[in-house]
């Protein structure tokens, strides 16, 4: 399962919507994709990282233990309230329960693509850029 499945997968799971899959993965993808169809997880985390103190939770997500939480709110300034409005209207719910589930989500994804504070390989290889901001 690649990453914008498992995206998909947890979001659906988190929201409880009834879209079908393809139409999910396709928004996230527009949301957090690398414009190839995959997410950029070391992209993704630097972005968070580089967005005003942020690198000690963006490391507990990379880490093996417990993800530190990250509001909906966060995730709304980092990436932009007209790309989660443009999210949720393609989803089909509403602004705030999709930047709430995207802020339940992307701690797991990230986490899912991570090992003692590395990405896997299958996830964009090592941390590298993303790094450079802790």
């Amino acid at each position: 399962m690649d990453m914008i499945e498992l995206g998909a997968q947890m979001l659906q799971e988190k929201l409880g919507l009834d879209v079908d899959p393809a139409t999910l993965q396709s928004a996230l993808s527009s949301l957090l994709g690398d414009g190839q169809g995959n997410i950029d997880i070391a992209a993704l985390t630097s972005q968070f990282a580089a967005s005003g103190g942020l690198g000690d939770v963006v490391n507990s997500w990379l880490g093996d233990g417990s993800n530190s939480p990250i509001s909906a709110d966060t995730i709304a300034n980092v990436l932009g309230s007209n790309k989660i409005n443009d999210f949720a209207s393609q989803v089909g719910t509403d602004a705030g329960s999709a930047a709430g589930g995207l802020a339940d989500m992307i701690p797991g994804l990230v986490d899912q693509a991570s090992s003692g504070g590395n990405l896997l390989e299958s996830a964009g290889g090592l941390l590298g850029a993303a790094k450079s901001f802790f």
